[in-house]
């Protein structure tokens, strides 16, 4: 995998390509939802802000000991969602958001399942994500993905964890 880019995975009906600035128009609509922000905060963003923001991203971390792996996940002709990943070493922090219209086919479930696979594949061991206790939908796709709580918080969301 490249530290600046990540590498394209695919599951049987995702395609999941890595972040380009180009996406943050069609993002922008499939995000649009106030809905996709109960959990997390925060309201959508507009086409410039996720210009700006992915710009940022795909520069890649300022720390050379984080990478940054982001990738649009593709259904068919259309863009459906993210994940992404914040890789240190052996370990990543890992995080997806499937847009409201999208939601209930599983897509958010095999996007985090490949990711986790395709992750592995690129040597990481550890594999992390922050749920709000609330939100169960999350809490499955971590489930199905191999994470299990683990009992810690952080800003007042459960930690899970996968040792690979």
């Amino acid at each position: 995998m490249s530290p600046r880019t990540p590498e394209p995975f695919t599951t049987p009906r995702l395609d999941a390509l890595p972040l380009r600035v180009e996406y943050a128009d069609e993002m922008a609509a499939v995000l649009a939802d106030p809905a996709l922000h109960t959990f997390t905060g925060g309201a959508p963003e507009t086409p410039e802000g996720l210009r700006t923001r992915y710009a940022r991203q795909t520069a890649g971390s300022p720390d050379p000991d984080e990478l940054w792996w982001n990738w649009v996940l593709r259904a068919g002709d259309a863009l459906v969602g993210y994940v992404q990943a914040t890789v240190r070493g052996d370990r990543a922090e890992i995080a997806w958001v499937v847009g409201v219209p999208w939601q209930g086919r599983g897509y958010a479930g095999e996007a985090a399942r490949g990711l986790v696979a395709h992750l592995r594949e690129g040597g990481v061991t550890t594999v992390v994500a922050h749920i709000h206790p609330e939100h169960a939908a999350s809490a499955a796709v971590a489930a199905g993905a191999g994470l299990a709580r683990t009992g810690e918080w952080e800003d007042g969301e459960e930690r899970w964890r996968l040792g690979l």
